[in-house]
């Protein structure tokens, strides 16, 4: 086993034999799994080609990054199956089977989870020698729901196409009378190829992706995308520029949060709340076209640093804080609110650990994780207060988010005293021979953010993984809804509020 440290990480090249005790150890040490990503390599560090894969595991405080690293031959790849070690890498196997034709041996369900029944068999997109797709399978064959059956039991779809403008996805109900007793959650519709379209590209080209990834994290995801260029070519931003980025980085989470508490009240007929929620987003977004040029905070950060036209001041966020703890106390102090927010789509804190919960899902369920601490990119977040509670309903995820925005208020009164707008750059990055890796981990207004990034020896990017919480989030949806009867389904998934965008890569 070669060990050989890089920019704050330990990379670990390990044996297929060796994985899963491997894997187990740094379990067992604390870590959790942040990612599993699969590289092509036409010619790897030996010379020959293969299929690498890499798993990070992360751990804080201190921030600690292991990378193991398990090369198999391209010709029918496989690797034995951490299925019943770690949930999220089950997931990440069955994803990496689709994509990349690996075999996870011994994987309990290995069904297919990014590629519907329709895709061609044996065809794995993201492999260099896949081609062009063979013809596509009947697209109205129907997929292998779990049917549960029994005295009274019926079935309710709901999507995938739904009213308004989200993103499509399908939802799968066996009900009895109004009781919800299985969901399944069908995604994937759009997969829209994200991390093929980086390989190749500039870094600095790499931004017009990144704001894109899921249009509400704009900031999140180029922000853990810039740490990782940054990581990969040793070149930090400067500190101001960390600044900035952590202050664009609460505002995306200010406006965001504000946007659910409303939605939150109008799911349970309290539509006043919700219309004063949205005068407020608005106010919010008028502010970041202020801060940036646009409402939604593009073009503030940028490989090497972060540009701002101007910074809010401190009284318009107090003003606006003050006016939304003003339908806070009024929603709260609505019995039919409490009543319908309390025990409703409870997420036990066993059940949100196994699943590997990220965000203010798990901090709804008593888990105090926030990468703002466990892995803070600027030295801005020592006295930062994690939010937590430990009932799992959706009154508790109501009153992280409401927790979340007075942390994030407070946390840019002290920002915005000694920040300065304008563009703030280090050096130019610098790339060259050998090639390089770097990671960036950030904590958006959903969750955990992680970008994992592969540079050659010109600097051209051949390699991004990305990861959005709602990939660790969408499982525990089911979970929680179980015993929930059907009318709270639209206010169970609104206080998950999950990206179909960021999930369907």
């Amino acid at each position: 086993m070669n060990e050989t440290g890089r920019a704050g990480r330990t990379i670990v090249e390990t044996g297929v034999d060796e994985l899963r005790t491997s894997f187990s150890a740094y379990l067992g040490d604390g870590y959790r799994l942040a990612l599993i990503a699969a590289h092509h390599d036409r010619v790897s560090a030996v010379g020959d080609e293969a299929i690498r894969v890499v798993y990070l595991l992360v751990r804080g405080m201190p921030d600690s990054r292991i990378e193991l690293h398990v090369r198999v031959p391209v010709d029918e790849p496989s690797l034995p199956s951490l299925a019943d070690l770690s949930f999220p890498a089950s997931r990440f196997e069955r994803e990496m089977r689709d994509l990349f034709g690996v075999e996870p041996v011994g994987h309990p369900r290995p069904a297919r989870l990014v590629l519907h029944q329709h895709w061609p068999e044996g065809w794995h997109p993201m492999r260099h020698d896949s081609g062009d797709p063979p013809p596509f399978a009947d697209e109205d064959q129907p997929y292998p729901f779990l049917r549960v059956e029994g005295p009274g039991v019926y079935e309710i779809p709901v999507g995938p196409v739904h009213a308004g403008v989200i993103e499509p996805g399908h939802f799968r109900f066996s009900v009895v009378g109004e009781t919800i007793l299985n969901v399944k959650a069908r995604l994937w519709f759009v997969h829209k190829g994200i991390e093929r379209l980086f390989e190749g590209r500039n870094p600095l080209e790499g931004v017009e992706l990144t704001e894109r990834i899921s249009g509400d994290t704009a900031v999140g995801h180029t922000l853990a995308y810039c740490l990782a260029v940054e990581d990969a070519c040793a070149t930090p931003a400067p500190d101001h520029a960390q600044v900035l980025r952590a202050i664009l980085l609460e505002l995306e989470r200010l406006y965001n949060h504000v946007a659910d508490i409303g939605a939150l009240c109008n799911d349970v007929g309290f539509g006043v709340a919700n219309a004063h929620a949205l005068r407020i987003r608005e106010r919010l977004l008028r502010l970041n076209a202020d801060v940036t040029g646009h409402r939604l905070l593009r073009g503030g950060v940028f490989p090497g640093g972060a540009n701002v036209r101007q910074l809010p001041t401190i009284a318009t966020l107090d003003a606006v804080a003050a006016d939304l703890h003003d339908v806070v106390d009024i929603a709260l102090a609505n019995s039919t609110v409490v009543d319908r927010f309390t025990g409703t789509a409870v997420l036990t804190r066993e059940h949100a650990s196994e699943i590997g919960t990220l965000g203010y899902v798990a901090r709804g369920s008593g888990i105090a994780a926030d990468a703002r601490k466990s892995h803070p990119f600027a030295a801005v977040y020592a006295g930062l207060e994690v939010p937590c509670h430990d009932t799992g309903d959706v009154l508790a995820r109501f009153q992280v988010r409401v927790e979340e925005f007075d942390a994030s208020v407070t946390l840019l009164r002290e920002l915005l005293t000694n920040a300065e707008p304008g563009e703030h750059r280090s050096t130019p990055l610098r790339f060259g021979a050998p090639a390089s890796s770097g990671v960036g981990i950030v904590e958006g207004w959903r969750g955990t953010i992680v970008h994992r990034v592969e540079l050659d020896a010109d600097g051209a990017l051949t390699r991004v993984k990305v990861v959005d919480p709602s990939f660790f989030n969408w499982p525990a949806l089911p979970i929680a809804l179980a015993d929930t009867i059907v009318p709270d389904f639209p206010l169970a998934n609104k206080s998950f509020n999950l990206s179909y965008a960021g999930n369907d890569l």
